[in-house]
Order: structure tokens, then sequence, then C-alpha cells
């Protein structure tokens, strides 16, 4: 039996320019989130530091075809996922998914005004970075919980959240999955001695000295991860865009030692990415290979990106259906906030009435089918 409404499935993460036009308050957007980047004046200096760096930004979406396709592949994951949890969750069916991005469109207020025309009451916000983060995961709710605010839309949901998923299984077969893509590009007798170089976006050290788990669990993902793959590749973890007061050590320097100590072949693994975007295709495909060639990494390459991997989407619609099926309105861990965390309101779920893991009844008992085993 079905629901007489939509369950409504929030899709969220950052978002990107789609539009070289769009670049400019894409960034101010961005730079304007006290939650990511405090910065003094912030609406002011956010406003010049964006004008500052639109120019190369803009050099740089135009390098990956104009503009960030976060948005195509997000749509083209929640429409599979849709199709996926009907199949499997016909208790809870019809199900809608929605992209909702912090930084561009479809932004918080047009995905809740969407939800409320389309009549879903039952709603999971359901957050794209594996990885939680404050600054990520965190601000992406605390706009969302906003804009309902704002738009008088507080009570109109019953919301749940599902807040991070670095260890669960389907997303670590699918991650597996794409690194052996990449090592399958080797020859077969050099394949063993490719060594896995895991990179993620850095966070300032402050952010995780505060508490923030991100390190913890981009840690846990890659140990997962590998006990999945088994094979028996070396590997290193290294961050993006790290510096003194960010968390390395740095992608371009990892790399230069590896050629320094006569690695030729290097296969980077995005690991805190679920589809492809500026970090993957420009500062990865661009200029990480770049510092590769110049370093002498001849057999460098990149895993694909999960993307709209059926595997991934099939694991996604695991955690939902797992989600709906446990009544709670978020995981035990959300619950438990940043040691240096001042924010009273930080890591709630709206609506609740109730302390934020107070169950949810569900509309009708869950049935899970199984539908093809995904190849």
């Amino acid at each position: 039996m079905s629901a007489s409404r939509p369950t409504g499935v929030v899709l969220l993460n950052m978002g990107g320019p789609e539009e070289l036009d769009e670049v400019g308050p894409f960034l101010e957007r961005v730079l304007g989130d006290p939650e990511l980047v405090r910065l003094p004046f912030q609406r002011h200096t956010a406003r010049l530091f964006a004008r500052l760096r639109a120019k190369s930004a803009r050099r740089r979406y135009a390098a990956i075809g104009g503009g960030s396709p976060m948005r195509r592949w997000t749509e083209a994951q929640a429409e599979a996922l849709a199709r996926r949890l009907d199949e499997v969750s016909p208790a809870t069916a019809p199900h809608r998914c929605y992209p909702c991005f912090r930084y561009s469109a479809p932004t918080s207020t047009e995905v809740l005004r969407a939800m409320r025309d389309d009549g879903v009451r039952r709603a999971v916000a359901f957050s794209q970075y594996p990885q939680y983060s404050c600054t990520s995961t965190g601000s992406s709710l605390h706009d969302l919980w906003r804009a309902a605010r704002e738009l008088g839309l507080a009570e109109e949901f019953d919301w749940t959240v599902i807040d991070r998923f670095p260890t669960h299984g389907g997303y670590v077969r699918a991650l597996a999955g794409k690194i052996a893509e990449g090592l399958a590009e080797y020859p077969a007798d050099r394949r063993d001695d490719v060594v896995l170089l895991f990179s993620a976006h850095s966070l300032p050290r402050k952010v995780i000295d505060n508490g923030d788990p991100y390190l913890q669990e981009v840690t846990a993902t890659v140990r997962e991860t590998l006990r999945e793959l088994d094979v028996p590749n070396r590997h290193v973890l290294a961050f993006q865009d790290a510096s003194a007061a960010w968390q390395g050590p740095d992608a371009a320097t990892v790399l230069r030692a590896l050629a320094a100590q006569g690695h030729r072949d290097v296969l980077v693994v995005g690991v805190a990415f679920t589809s492809d975007h500026l970090d993957t295709l420009w500062e990865l495909d661009i200029e990480l290979a770049e510092a590769a060639r110049a370093a002498g990494v001849t057999g460098f390459r990149r895993a694909p990106a999960l993307n709209d991997d059926p595997a991934f989407v099939a694991a996604l619609a695991d955690i939902v259906v797992a989600h709906l099926e446990s009544g709670e309105r978020c995981s035990r861990q959300f619950a438990l906030r940043c040691v240096a965390c001042v924010d009273p309101d930080c890591r709630t779920v709206p609506g609740a009435g109730a302390p934020s893991t107070a169950p949810v009844p569900s509309p009708a008992p869950v049935t899970r089918t199984e539908p093809e085993r995904v190849q």
C-alpha cells in the first residue's frame, strides 16, 4: 500500500555556477557563509573578495566547460534514486527527490516551495556529503531550516535527517568499484605498484580542533574502502587547498614527494566527492595533473567519480530505506555537537517537539522488495 502523499528526499550539496555569469554571485554566497569561513564585516568583505577572485574563478570554470556539472549530475542521481525507492519501498511511494544547493539554484527556498506544491509531508534531508562537517552538511541544514522559517513552512513537513554515511557498505563498495576501474587502466605488470592518493578538500585546522568530525570520518572512509578493495597497493591521504592554517598534507606536495621517492604511477581518488565538479575537474584533472607532469609522475590518473553509477544509486536508496525503517529523526551521532560549539540551534531537526533523536512514526510499515541485482 502506498502513502497518500509523496515522500520527499532533499539531496543537499553545495552547488556551483552553471554559466560563467553566475561565478561572481556564487563566490559571494560562498564567502558570505559564516559557517564556512568567518570574515570581518562578512557581507561586505565577501562581496569584495568575490570580485577579486572572480576573474581567476571564471578561468577555471571556462576550462571545465563553462560551468559546474554538479546540478546535472545531482538531477540524474535524484531521478534514478526516486525510481529505485519506488521499487524497493512501495509503502512510502511515490518518492520525489529534490536537489537542493547551498550556494546556487535550486536553493532551499525553491525546493521548499516545490515540496509544498507537490503535497509532500514526510521529508528527509539527505546530505550528499558522505562525511559530516559543520561547514558543509551543518551549513546546508541551517540554510534549509532558515528558509523554512522565512517561508512560514517550519511546520509544513515532518522532517528527518540523514547527516552522513562515511562507512556505509554500499557506498564503500561503489567507491571501491570506481578505484578498481581506475586501476584497470594500468598495465597488469604495473598495477599493484600504483600508489592510491586519496584526496579530500581541506578544512581550516581551527574547525577540526574545535571538534568537527570531518577528518575522522574521511579517514574512516579510506580505511573501509581499502578493506573492501583488498589490493596490495600502497596508499596515502592528502587534502586539496591545504596550507599552514588548513588541514594537510597538501595533495600537490604529497605528489611531488611520491615522485621524489621514485613512484611514477599514481591514481588519485576523490574520497569526499559524490559527483564531478570544480574540485575534481579542475583541481585534480588539471591542477594536480600539471603538478604530476612537472614532477615526472608519468602514470597519473584519476578514478572516475560516482556520479550516477547504478551501484552508488543503489547505495543511496539503501541508506534512505534503512533510515525510513528506523523511525529515527537523525543518527545518534548527529545530536552530539562539536566540543567548542556555542550555537544552541545546532544539530536540531525542526518540528520534532522533542529531542532530535526522538523517533518519528512511519506513515505505514515499510516493505522492501529487491529489484534486479546491480552489476
